[in-house]
């Protein structure tokens, strides 16, 4: 079985995360920018924040055999703090960058002028650079703040196969499907979608546009829900063919619009990992020689 996350955030992970994801199958991964948890105070930080996803996120990512993608964008948390707001303007110079195969997240947190006014930017800047965009919808008042989201993205002028509006339940669900963009879930826990109710959605609406990601970050999340969400849709009666749609051709079919997917093995870890670990930390080259994650020969 092999597994796309399409939407996690490995910085908030361990090392441990990555191994066990691996063996569930996991064989790529896409991860957003983010709120982190506390305000940010200066664009300074966005930039090492942004730097880190596409170089040193996606190195730590290969030790351990999985492909990892990010998406960049101001999110829409700090789209209301005035300090953030050049962040725009910072946007550009990443979007343009390998690896990064969508712009987002974006969208709406407490649905403000100010979030209006970015996620609309990122619409834009997402057309420009002929990327995908992933959007936010916000943990309160999610049915006004979908059919909110859906009506920029039609002003946009952005084609709707272009967008996922993540984040999604039983509430929601129908006025996206109708509007022709894609469909993500994140399966949690015990908040937001599990992967029984998912399941539901899935024979009430079929497995086309349906992306479902753990969106796994520091609180309490399960990097391994897309693996529990797999074996779900077998038990209810659902193909092999069933889950390799939802939880590998359709995020590559999404995330492959950009044209920047990298899906290849990670030299070391066409076979069995356990046995050919070393060969991908020998491949690192020089850009992290030294890392202390180097530390150790894990024979």
């Amino acid at each position: 079985m092999r597994i796309f996350d399409p939407h996690i955030h490995m910085t908030s992970r361990t090392t441990n995360d990555y191994t066990a994801m691996y063996d569930a199958g996991v064989r790529a991964v896409v991860e957003p920018s983010f709120w982190l948890g506390q305000p940010r105070t200066n664009v300074g930080s966005f930039a090492d924040y942004f730097d880190a996803l596409i170089g040193w996120e996606r190195f730590r990512a290969a030790q351990y055999g999985i492909r990892h993608h990010a998406t960049i964008g101001l999110n829409p948390k700090e789209a209301n703090d005035p300090r953030c707001r050049e962040v725009l303007g910072l946007l550009p110079r990443y979007l343009a960058k390998d690896g990064v195969v969508a712009v987002g997240e974006t969208g709406y947190d407490s649905m403000t002028p100010a979030e209006d006014e970015a996620f609309a930017a990122q619409l834009e800047l997402a057309d420009r650079f002929g990327l995908p965009a992933l959007v936010h919808t916000p943990h309160r008042d999610k049915a006004a703040g979908t059919l909110r989201t859906l009506d920029v993205v039609r002003e946009s002028g952005l084609a709707p196969e272009r967008v996922v509006v993540d984040h999604l339940n039983e509430m929601t669900v129908r006025a996206v499907a109708e509007s022709g963009c894609w469909m993500g879930f994140s399966i949690y826990p015990d908040t937001k979608m599990d992967e029984r109710r998912f399941v539901a959605i899935l024979q009430e609406y079929g497995t086309e546009r349906m992306l479902a990601n753990s969106a796994a970050d520091w609180g309490h999340s399960d990097p391994l829900k897309t693996r529990a969400t797999a074996e779900a849709m077998l038990e209810a009666g659902f193909t092999l063919d069933d889950v390799d749609a939802v939880l590998w051709r359709n995020p590559v079919a999404f995330y492959g619009q950009s044209g920047r997917l990298n899906l290849d093995p990670v030299p070391g870890f066409e076979a069995d990992a356990a046995d050919a670990a070393d060969a991908a930390f020998a491949g690192a080259g020089a850009t992290f020689e030294g890392n202390s994650v180097l530390r150790g020969v894990r024979a």
